[in-house]
């Protein structure tokens, strides 16, 4: 298999290639592919067997990966490698018990997520219930666009950085109800931008809806969102944003006090 795991002509002088294929062998890993075989592995990282073969029991020996010889899986010591951003970021822990408070405010599931290129990063999370197909946790990724609190990030964004997005990002039909016209999109943010909130009704997965919330920091810049996710058995939209509206903009307010008083 040819190594393609990224294009040549968008590396500098100074990239370092062996540093690029260990963290695609890292990344081969998700929920759905806790436990894998070597070959699986390499496909999934775009490696060589032989390559992939050398990355996996490199990481067996620094502790990140553990095998039977026959699968491999990550060990909890790869945490280490996101827990230094994480915790200079202080996002997650001074909105955790914010989360809770909301989740018990409202009775679903909160989430605190920060933009990362074109998907969103979840930072801080408190879970009621499993309402989704695709178990969430921090470090899940999804399409920015296409949730709620993408959505209330991008809203915010200067305008030339929300143009660039916009024609750079791939708008795919998530479901039924994802929006894949980038001019309904624009005006979508527009008008989050406007109201200061975000909702995405089964456009991520059918059957779940999701209010959001910027979150700035003491510069006002937006940092990252806050979010409410139900079921669509709970009520009807406008039910949803009377319920939770309220009780979503407290926690945003009360997050960005703590962080104004964090850093400052």
């Amino acid at each position: 298999m040819s190594e393609t795991v990224q294009d040549a002509g968008t590396r500098s002088g100074e990239f370092v290639q062996s540093l690029e294929r260990g963290l695609a062998v890292i990344r081969a890993f998700g929920p759905d592919r806790a436990r894998m075989a070597l070959s699986e592995v390499a496909r999934e990282a775009g490696l060589s067997r032989a390559s992939a073969r050398r990355f996996l029991h490199t990481l067996v020996e620094l502790g990140y990966v553990v095998t039977d010889g026959r699968v491999f899986a990550l060990r909890p010591q790869v945490l280490e490698l996101g827990y230094a951003y994480l915790s200079s970021l202080s996002l997650p822990e001074v909105a955790q018990p914010h989360l809770e408070r909301l989740a018990e405010d409202v009775g679903e599931s909160s989430s605190v997520a920060v933009l990362d290129g074109a998907e969103i990063v979840y930072v801080a999370r408190v879970a009621t219930h499993r309402i989704m197909s695709a178990a969430i946790q921090v470090g899940t990724r999804f399409p920015a666009w296409a949730t709620s609190m993408g959505r209330a990030v991008l809203a915010h964004l200067p305008h030339g950085d929300r143009d660039d997005f916009l024609g750079a990002v791939a708008l795919e039909p998530l479901t039924p109800h994802t929006i894949v016209d980038r001019d309904l999109l624009r005006a979508e943010l527009v008008r989050v931008q406007g109201q200061g909130w975000a909702l995405v009704d089964q456009e991520l997965e059918e059957g779940l809806r999701s209010l959001a919330a910027p979150l700035r920091d003491r510069t006002g810049r937006v940092v990252g969102a806050v979010n409410v996710s139900a079921p669509v058995r709970r009520g009807a939209v406008d039910d949803l944003v009377a319920e939770f509206l309220p009780a979503l903009l407290r926690a945003a307010g009360d997050i960005e006090a703590d962080l104004a008083r964090t850093r400052a």
